[in-house]
């Protein structure tokens, strides 16, 4: 019976210490991942960001580009015929989305619809100007059918695509 008493004054105290030692070895452990966890994420941040700050140049320019009147002022509408300035603003558009396309990688789904919604919106306001010309008529005539088109519209898609991608980089800063 002694016997079992000495080794009871022996065991439990150094199942005491070895249960107190695994403790802190968990918690070493535990709060040296977080700290790994931490530099990795700081890490990614210094190499993503500045990507995704660059596709916000992008869409931010993209926007610009479609523009209404950036889009017909780039050309020169008095040169061509207004089903020959249409399909050349029409490409652009399409050119220019298709050229951003993979920017949706970096924003969110709302920022990314908004982006859509306005490319949706300058595709409309250039059939409905086109719809409204004759197939001869001057170019010059589509130029300023579409400048009323984009006068009318009452909700601004592009600054609206603009606010959402302004606001989203915000978030970063």
């Amino acid at each position: 019976m002694d016997y079992i008493v000495d080794l009871l004054k022996i065991l439990l105290p150094a199942s005491i210490v070895l249960y107190g030692m695994y403790l802190v070895v968990i918690s070493f452990l535990s709060k040296d991942r977080e700290k790994m966890i931490v530099e990795l994420k700081t890490q990614n941040s210094q190499t993503v960001l500045p990507i995704r700050l660059q596709a916000a140049e992008r869409l931010c320019l993209l926007l610009e580009r479609i523009t209404p009147n950036n889009l017909v002022r780039r050309s020169t509408p008095a040169a061509y015929t207004s089903a020959e300035l249409y399909s050349l603003l029409l490409a652009e558009v399409r050119e220019e989305f298709n050229h951003n396309f993979s920017q949706q990688v970096y924003f969110s789904e709302e920022t990314w619809e908004a982006v859509k919604r306005a490319v949706e919106e300058v595709t409309t306001i250039l059939n409905l100007s086109r719809q409204m010309m004759e197939g001869d008529a001057p170019g010059i005539d589509l130029a300023k059918a579409i400048f009323a088109q984009s006068l009318e519209r009452k909700n601004d898609a592009i600054a609206f695509a603009l606010k959402q991608v302004k606001s989203e980089i915000n978030i970063y800063f």
